[in-house]
């Protein structure tokens, strides 16, 4: 069991971690860690002493004073690396530096002198260290105006406000969860380097990123269809998108229910990636459908109460019929130039869940009436 300690527990990429840490709780233990320790020496060294691992995250990012910036994380850096001195215990230190170290600002320049502090504390035999030089990372829960473009992106789009682009660059991105994996994979392996480069994943420039993100608000936020989503940096941009979504008065989004005398039937969801989804109920005695289509890919499925699907070729006599209930849940596919029905033969309501490959088209509906 590894004993771990994160300051900047609650931050962005730190709970993160946290949380990812929790998913393995026979080889992880957490130590917990609070703003107010860098106020304590005494709590400071309580939390030093419980560590195998210590992970410093805690950093200021932005602020209007630049100065503030840099005196703020070298204080930090110092506070911490002075508990390590205090303690018999020798922690194995990840640090997280940037990127930005060898940029003209004050926070870069505060995490490459941060990380020096620690290399030369390593090397007088006070802690073991790792020093991780980390490019821009994205993802879930990121504070906007302060973590990244992303995280203000994502926060101006689902806030009805208007994102602005000042730079059109190109930049190296890594989202959250996998350098969650990154520092998870370094305090298994216990190996040390006062300089480890952490690689982005992906290279966007600024405004393919907006793109994205304009497509995900388009397609999800107001339309609530499920985007295309054909790489891994989509998804990962798209559950990012999401997050900034206010649930509270975002949802309930209420479904269009179409009545009539059969029962309702419902459309759940539109799929980019691959149609819609809908559903009906049908009361005892009623049939619906009694058509075909030409290139649609359909599939009926009966989750409750007592069907009879019929299917016949267009132009020959034989029917085809399958019984369904809800007992034994079960689907039947209608293949292109089947006409096809489904009636209820139970004494109760039915329900049919329904896929179609293809969004419907009252102008094209592919769709021709035929009694099976």
């Amino acid at each position: 069991m590894i004993k771990v300690g994160i300051t900047g527990q609650t931050g962005f990429v730190g709970q993160c971690l946290y949380n990812t840490l929790g998913l393995f709780p026979s080889e992880f233990c957490r130590v917990e860690f609070h703003r107010d320790f860098f106020k304590d020496e005494e709590k400071l060294l309580k939390f030093v002493n419980n560590c195998d691992v210590v992970v410093h995250l805690a950093a200021l990012n932005r602020h209007a004073d630049q100065k503030i910036i840099y005196e703020t994380n070298i204080s930090l850096v110092g506070k911490l690396n002075n508990a390590f001195k205090l303690s018999a215990n020798k922690p194995h230190v990840i640090f997280s530096s940037s990127s930005q170290e060898d940029r003209d600002n004050e926070y870069g320049r505060s995490k490459k002198e941060g990380r020096e502090i620690f290399i030369d504390s390593s090397r007088n035999g006070h802690i073991k260290f790792t020093g991780l030089v980390i490019p821009n990372v994205f993802g879930p829960f990121g504070h906007a105006y302060y973590n990244s473009f992303i995280a203000t992106f994502c926060h101006q789009l689902t806030h009805n406000e208007t994102p602005h682009i000042a730079v059109d660059s190109m930049v190296s991105l890594i989202f959250v969860a996998d350098l969650a994996q990154i520092i998870i994979g370094q305090i298994r392996s216990c190996a040390e380097s006062e300089y480890f480069e952490v690689r982005a994943t992906d290279e966007l420039k600024v405004t393919e990123v907006l793109n994205k993100l304009n497509y995900f608000k388009n397609k999800y936020f107001e339309c609530g269809i499920i985007p295309e989503l054909i790489s891994r940096v989509e998804l990962n941009l798209f559950n990012t998108f999401r997050s900034y979504i206010d649930i509270s008065t975002h949802f309930p989004v209420k479904y269009t229910k179409h009545s009539d005398s059969r029962g309702t039937f419902v459309e759940i969801i539109r799929l980019s990636t691959g149609g819609q989804v809908s559903f009906s109920t049908t009361v005892p005695g009623i049939t619906r459908g009694n058509h075909y289509h030409t290139r649609k890919i359909e599939r009926f499925s009966v989750i409750k109460g007592k069907a009879l699907i019929q299917l016949r070729k267009i132009g020959q006599n034989k029917v085809l019929e399958f019984i369904l209930t809800g007992e034994e849940p079960a689907y039947v596919d209608m293949p292109v130039w089947y006409t096809h029905n489904i009636k209820n033969i139970g004494n109760e309501e039915l329900f049919t869940n329904f896929w179609i490959n293809e969004f419907y088209n009252s102008e094209d509906p592919d769709t021709y009436m035929e009694i099976v």
